[in-house]
């Protein structure tokens, strides 16, 4: 299993939180849901952080069984269509950047 996170580093444009968590869950989420291969999306919103931590008001992580999985997911014109809503949400809610990540899972359960 690898998962690719998509990590939102920056500050969400003052009162406006509300408006960019429900733009992300109402536009956002149904695309990224339709990406091929995809075993499971999870969409983390900030609450709190460390002090002098750096501030990441969203994570998206969309896990696939395999690289290929993933590959095709990143080829789909649903990840075409995310991106450009994406630039609409972030030109309205959003100061910072946008970075991707892809980490191999290793679990242990309790």
């Amino acid at each position: 299993m690898i998962t690719r996170y998509a990590l939102f580093e920056g500050s969400v444009k003052d009162g406006k939180t509300e408006a960019f968590r429900a733009a992300v869950l109402e536009r956002l989420v149904p695309l990224w849901r339709q990406f091929p291969g995809n075993t499971d999306v999870r969409v983390m919103f900030s609450e709190d952080r460390d002090e002098g931590a750096p501030e990441f008001p969203l994570i998206l992580a969309i896990t696939y069984a395999d690289v290929a999985g993933m590959e095709s997911a990143l080829a789909s014109p649903f990840r075409a269509e995310s991106r450009d809503v994406t630039g609409e949400i972030v030109a309205e809610f959003f100061d910072g950047r946008i970075h991707h990540h892809v980490t191999e899972a290793r679990e242990w359960v309790a």
